[in-house]
Parts: C-alpha cells; structure tokens; sequence
C-alpha cells in the first residue's frame, strides 16, 4: 500500500498545495514519514485527507476558466460506516464548486471497496453542478457494480470507455476533453 502514490507526471502544471483556491492549499507533505494509513497498512504520504478513515485523494489538476477538476482517490469508500460521501461533499467539492468548478473527474483505479448509504449527497452533488457533471473514470468492474446497485450511477457517469481510459499518457486538458467527449455522445 505505501508504494501506491498519488500520480505526479502533471506536478509541472499544477500542484494542489500551491493552488490559493484548492482546499489543500499550504497543506506540507513529508518524503520520508508515513502519516497516513488504511487500516493497518501505511499509505504513501503525498495523499490527501478530507476526514474519512478509509478513503484518500490528491488533486492532480484544477482549470477554473474551463471549471474542471481531475481527483484521484485511494482506499476504501465507505458510506455506511463513515459518510466518506458527506465529507468529501463539504469538505472537497463544496469549496470547489465555490471556485467554479462544476465538472468532476474521479479516478477510481484504487478505490479498493465502495459500500453505499443512501444517495442524497450524490443527489445534491449532482444538482450543484448544474451545466457539469461527475465522471468515474478506471474504478473497479465490483466497485462500479455497487454503485450500480445503490442508484449511484444516476450521479456519477460510469461504464464504457471511461472504464479503460488511458489516461496517464494525456496531459489534463486532453484527458478533460477526451471525457467531455465521450459524455456529451452520451447525452446526445
């Protein structure tokens, strides 16, 4: 689990703790001090905390002009026992979405579980961003399956060719653009 860090092939565009409007402003990492863990395995320390036990980010990129954000998450989405959704909604999206971001891009190649409550964070999640949206991008085939079978999938945009995005060779507009893309076909 401690080798398992946050992607940093973009740190040359953006860093979140050097962002004045990202919730993770100032925030200081250490190279050498694992201080974070999930459950009884340390995690590498670059990831990010917004209050749940189980569930990690990092802010890759951030782009106000064109309001999107890209968010890798990390560990276990743990709705039932933490309200990991009701944190991340108050503590991470309401101040973005106060900075114009209104289109989400979570990357889900490491959200290990997902375990569901009821969906009325989604819910508001999903009405904040009014003209946006929230995309899923790599989570876990079992993973999306809950989030299917809780309603979730309503909120979040899953499936297709958002699952098997290669994401790592674009740089973050071309990644922005190339999801934008495939959920405008599908609304249209």
């Amino acid at each position: 689990m401690h080798e398992i860090e946050p992607f940093y092939l973009w740190r040359d565009d953006y860093i979140a703790a050097e962002d004045e409007r990202s919730p993770f402003f100032n925030t200081e990492y250490s190279e050498f001090y694992f201080d974070k863990q999930l459950y009884n395995f340390l995690i590498h320390p670059q990831w990010d905390t917004f209050g749940s036990p189980t569930l990690y980010l990092k802010v890759l990129y951030a782009d106000y002009e064109r309001g999107y954000a890209i968010i890798e998450m990390m560990g276990e989405w743990n709705d039932t026992l933490h309200n990991d959704i009701m944190m991340l909604k108050r503590e991470i999206i309401e101040l973005m979405i106060q900075e114009g971001i209104n289109k989400f891009i979570l990357i889900g190649e490491n959200v290990l579980n997902f375990h569901a409550s009821d969906d009325s964070y989604y819910e508001e999640w999903f009405q904040d961003v009014e003209d946006g949206w929230i995309a899923g991008v790599n989570f876990n085939q079992h993973v999306i399956r809950e989030f299917r079978d809780h309603g979730i999938d309503y909120y979040i945009n899953f499936g297709g060719e958002l699952d098997e995005l290669h994401w790592r060779k674009l740089k973050p507009l071309q990644f922005y653009k190339k999801v934008d893309e495939l959920l405008t076909k599908r609304l249209n």
